[in-house]
């Protein structure tokens, strides 16, 4: 989260389609809603909703055997794709010939693998991680996502949980990137200024 995964993704989107390459763009559980690519700089892109039980495969067959033309495909949050559905761009990639472009979170919450990223990382042709570095509030960079509960962190619960990550009140679920040592010790930015304000000496006149 907050690396520009999404921008990028529409970027590549844009640079492809701006050579002529007709793509198709997918996505789920997009904090813009169903069926939409959403970026925090206030880029949207209608996509196509990868539901648990989609298959990725059989449509774009559909599509090529309809007369569709498909240069690539864009699939951003792949984190939450399902295995099955990420052998099934492999599949696309080796026997079609169609470039995609997956964008999306190694880990979770809890600080392990999503199912798809760790298929992504046993399959992909190659892996790049964004240059655009998120960043914990103490300034080091961010590699943990904490999720929190009315303000208070967990590393307990469902995995795919949609939550506001920009809210200045504390939503009842919300996210926030954090270093390592950071989320070890579930120190959230708004625990660090609590614990702050505590440790301040009172001002004598």
């Amino acid at each position: 989260m907050d690396s520009g995964k999404s921008t990028l993704a529409l970027q590549t989107n844009h640079n492809h389609a701006a050579r002529g390459r007709i793509g198709r763009i997918f996505t789920t559980h997009d904090r813009g809603g169903p069926a939409r690519v959403s970026s925090r700089l206030g880029l949207t892109h209608e996509a196509i909703e990868v539901s648990e039980d989609f298959d990725i495969w059989r449509y774009v067959v559909d599509e090529l055997t309809h007369g569709a033309r498909i240069d690539y495909l864009i699939c951003d949050e792949a984190q939450f794709y399902t295995g099955l559905q990420v052998e099934q761009l492999a599949k696309i990639v080796d026997e079609l010939q169609i470039d995609v472009f997956a964008f999306g979170i190694l880990t979770d919450f809890r600080t392990a693998l999503f199912e798809g990223s760790q298929r992504l990382v046993e399959l992909a042709d190659r892996m790049n991680v964004l240059q655009v570095e998120a960043l914990c509030w103490c300034g080091k960079r961010a590699t943990h996502n904490a999720r929190t509960v009315d303000g208070e962190m967990v590393t307990e619960g469902e995995v795919i949980v949609v939550g506001d990550v920009e809210g200045a009140v504390p939503t009842e679920v919300s996210y926030e990137v954090l270093c390592r040592a950071h989320h070890r010790r579930r120190m959230t930015a708004a625990r660090a200024r609590a614990i702050s304000m505590i440790a301040e000496p009172l001002p004598f006149a």
